[in-house]
């Protein structure tokens, strides 16, 4: 079972090990980076099972015309499993019909 969290501090080691188990190219290498990342961000969900990070995503939104989806990452083990999805509805439901979801997507 996946249990989701809405804006809980996020562990950068875990965070980095999320986005290399799936894949996407963010700067893992600099962990202070990372962290700055997600500490200012203001709108991150997460996908836990049984306590273990499995899926982050990370939005800068104003909550009134607009949010820009700038990660979305799901350890590859977990894939296909809709936690990509999920995270991007929850996000849909936090921000209101109002706000437009902006997401680019990185190659590959």
């Amino acid at each position: 079972m996946i249990e989701y969290r809405h804006n809980v501090p996020l562990d950068p080691v875990e965070v980095v090990r999320v986005f290399v188990a799936s894949g996407i190219d963010r700067p893992t290498q600099d962990l202070p980076r990372i962290a700055r990342m997600f500490s200012t961000s203001n709108l991150v969900l997460s996908a836990w099972s049984e306590n273990r990070l499995v899926g982050v995503c990370r939005a800068l939104t104003d909550y009134s015309y607009c949010c820009y989806l700038s990660d979305l990452a799901v350890d590859i083990a977990y894939q296909r499993h809709g936690i990509g999805h999920t995270l991007i509805e929850r996000v849909r439901a936090v921000i209101g019909p109002e706000v437009s979801l902006v997401l680019l997507s990185a190659p590959g």
